[in-house]
C-alpha cells in the first residue's frame, strides 16, 4: 500500500493531537487534585476528620498521591474514580463542617450517585451525617463538655513501636482524640535519644518520616511534626511516675512483648498516671485478645489489660468471620509464609528456639505460630477447627496466610471471591478486609497497606466444599493500624465512619 505525503502528514498529526488531549486530561486532573488538598488539611485540622478513598489516607499527601487513590479506585469498582465527581462532595462535606469524623470520599460519591437522584448535594452530606454535622471538629458525644484526650504512652521503641508512633502522630488533630505523651525505653547508649530519633526519621522498609523531627536532649524530648514526645528511660514497668511528666489516666501500650500474661502487664498499673495496658502480642491465660472489626464491642470500662492478638490473627480472623458466617467452617489449616522477625539471627547462632537460630536472611525456617488456637478467642465459634503451622522465610516484611478451609457446602471461586469483594467494599469488615485481582502483584506491593488482610482473588482455589484462601498482610504497619482501630474503642475517641455501613 502506497501514501501520498498528504496522507502521511495527516497519519503523523493524529499522535499529536491524541497526545495534546492525554496532556490536557491530565493538566485538569492536576489542577482538581490541587483544589482538593487545602480542603482536606482544613478537615483535618480544623474538624478531625479523616478523609480516604478505598482506605487510601489522604491527609498530607500531594497531587499525585490523590490522582493515584482515584485510580486505584478501579481494582474495587472496576472503573476509575473521577475528581470531577469527588470535588464536589469534598466541598459539601467541608460546608457540612462536621465533627470528628472518617469518611471515605469513594464511597461517600457512590453512595450520592447511587442513591441521591436530584438531590441537592450539600443537604445531601448534611443528612447523612447526621447529628455529626455542624459539630466543627467535636469528639464524642453533643454533651457541651470540652475533651482533652486520652494520653497513651508507648512501653517499647521497636518495629511496631515506631510505627504506633508514626500513625499516632499522623491522627493527632486537635488534640482531642489519642495524644502520644511518652515513650520509655532502656538506655542503650550515651546518644541513646539521637539513635532513637534517627530510627524513627528514617526505615528501611517504610521510608521516611513524613514530616520533621527535633530532638531536645536536655529536656529527653522528641518532637515530631507538632507532637511532643517525652523520652523515659526505665527498666521497671511499675517503677515510673508518669505524673511527674503531666500525663494521667493514660493507656500503656506494651510492645516489647517481655510480659504476656496479666501477672507481668499488672506491673504497669502500679505507676502512677497509668489507667489501663494494651498488648500488642497475643495474651496468655484469660487475657482477651482483641481483634478490631471482630470483637472490640467487648471491651468494657473495667478490662484494664487488654491485648491485640498477634499480626496474623488479626489478619486471618476478619476473613474466617467472613467465610464462616456465609459458608460454615468444618475445619481446616492455615499456614503462613511469614517474613523473619528481630527475634531470629542474622547468622547462625545459638537460640533458645527451635531452627530460629538459623541464619533469618538465607533460609525459609519452620516454626509453630499459636494464631490458629488465637482465633477461638475471638470467634468462639471455630474453637478446636483449625491447626496452624508458620513458615518464616527471608523479607522483611509482609506475609501471607494460607487458608485451607472445608466448609459446610460447596461453592467455586467466583462465588466465594465475588462474595468477599462484596464484603470488602460494603459490609462493617471493610476497615479489616481488602480484595485484588491481579496477575502481577508480589509481597512488596502491600508494604504499608492500612488493613488487616487482602485477598488475593487471583489465588482462589476450591474443590467441592474445600476452598483454599490467599491472604497478604503488612504484619508491621497493617497490624498497627488495627492496634490503634482498638487503642482508639479503648478511649472511646473512635471516629464515626461515613457513609455508615
Amino acid at each position: 500500500m502506497t501514501h501520498s505525503l498528504t496522507d502521511q502528514s495527516t497519519d503523523l498529526s493524529a499522535p499529536a493531537s491524541a497526545a495534546d488531549e492525554h496532556y490536557e486530561d491530565w493538566s485538569e486532573r492536576q489542577a482538581l487534585a490541587e483544589a482538593m488538598i487545602p480542603i482536606i488539611g482544613r478537615l483535618y485540622r480544623q474538624n478531625n476528620v479523616v478523609t480516604s478513598i478505598y482506605g487510601r489516607g489522604l491527609i498530607n499527601e500531594s497531587a499525585i498521591h490523590l490522582i493515584k487513590a482515584h485510580r486505584f479506585a478501579r481494582r474495587v469498582d472496576e472503573v476509575e474514580l473521577d475528581l470531577q465527581d469527588t470535588l464536589p462532595v469534598l466541598q459539601a462535606l467541608a460546608a457540612a463542617d462536621p465533627g470528628a469524623a472518617s469518611v471515605d470520599l469513594a464511597r461517600l460519591t457512590r453512595k450520592y450517585k447511587q442513591e441521591a437522584g436530584e438531590a441537592d448535594l450539600t443537604e445531601w452530606v448534611k443528612a447523612e451525617l447526621g447529628d455529626v454535622a455542624g459539630r466543627k471538629g467535636a469528639t464524642g458525644p453533643d454533651d457541651g463538655e470540652g475533651r482533652r484526650g486520652t494520653d497513651v504512652i508507648l512501653y517499647g521503641f521497636g518495629r511496631i513501636g515506631r510505627l504506633l508512633t508514626r500513625i499516632l502522630v499522623d491522627h493527632a488533630g486537635k488534640g482531642d482524640g489519642l495524644n502520644l505523651r511518652a515513650i520509655v525505653v532502656r538506655k542503650g547508649s550515651d546518644n541513646d535519644l539521637m539513635k532513637r530519633a534517627s530510627l524513627l526519621r528514617r526505615d528501611s522498609v517504610h521510608g521516611s518520616f513524613q514530616g520533621t523531627i527535633t530532638v531536645d536532649e536536655a529536656a529527653n524530648t522528641i518532637l515530631a511534626n507538632g507532637t511532643l514526645i517525652q523520652v523515659i528511660y526505665s527498666d521497671d514497668p511499675a517503677n515510673v511516675d508518669y505524673t511527674a511528666y503531666g500525663i494521667s489516666d493514660a493507656i500503656v501500650v506494651d510492645n516489647t512483648g517481655r510480659w504476656r500474661d496479666r501477672e507481668g502487664l499488672t506491673q504497669h498499673l502500679r505507676s502512677p498516671g497509668v489507667a489501663r495496658v494494651l498488648l500488642t502480642a497475643p495474651g496468655k491465660g484469660d487475657l482477651p485478645n482483641i481483634v478490631a472489626g471482630i470483637n472490640e464491642s467487648a471491651i468494657t470500662d473495667a478490662d484494664q489489660i487488654l491485648t491485640a492478638a498477634s499480626c496474623t490473627t488479626n489478619a486471618i480472623v476478619p476473613v474466617l468471620k467472613a467465610v464462616s458466617d456465609r459458608y460454615g467452617i468444618v475445619g481446616g489449616h492455615v499456614e503462613t509464609v511469614h517474613s523473619f522477625t528481630n527475634d531470629q539471627n542474622l547468622i547462625d547462632n545459638f537460640h533458645k528456639g527451635e531452627r530460629r537460630g538459623r541464619a533469618a536472611a538465607l533460609n525459609m525456617v519452620l516454626t509453630e505460630t499459636g494464631a490458629a488456637k488465637a482465633v477461638a478467642k475471638a470467634l468462639p465459634e471455630l474453637a478446636g477447627k483449625l491447626t496452624g503451622n508458620s513458615i518464616r522465610v527471608p523479607t522483611p516484611d509482609v506475609s501471607m496466610a494460607i487458608l485451607n478451609l472445608t466448609l459446610e457446602r460447596p461453592t467455586s471461586p467466583e462465588e466465594i471471591n465475588t462474595y468477599l469483594r462484596r464484603t470488602a467494599l460494603h459490609s462493617p469488615l471493610h476497615k479489616q478486609i481488602d480484595y485484588i485481582d491481579s496477575p502481577e502483584v508480589v509481597s512488596s506491593d502491600f508494604v504499608g497497606s492500612q488493613y488487616a488482610g487482602i485477598v488475593d482473588g487471583r489465588a482462589t482455589i476450591t474443590a467441592d466444599d474445600r476452598v483454599v484462601l490467599y491472604v497478604w498482610y503488612d504484619n508491621e504497619f497493617g497490624y498497627s493500624c488495627q492496634v490503634v482501630r482498638v487503642l482508639e474503642t479503648m478511649a472511646k475517641v473512635h471516629p464515626p465512619a461515613f457513609p455508615r455501613v
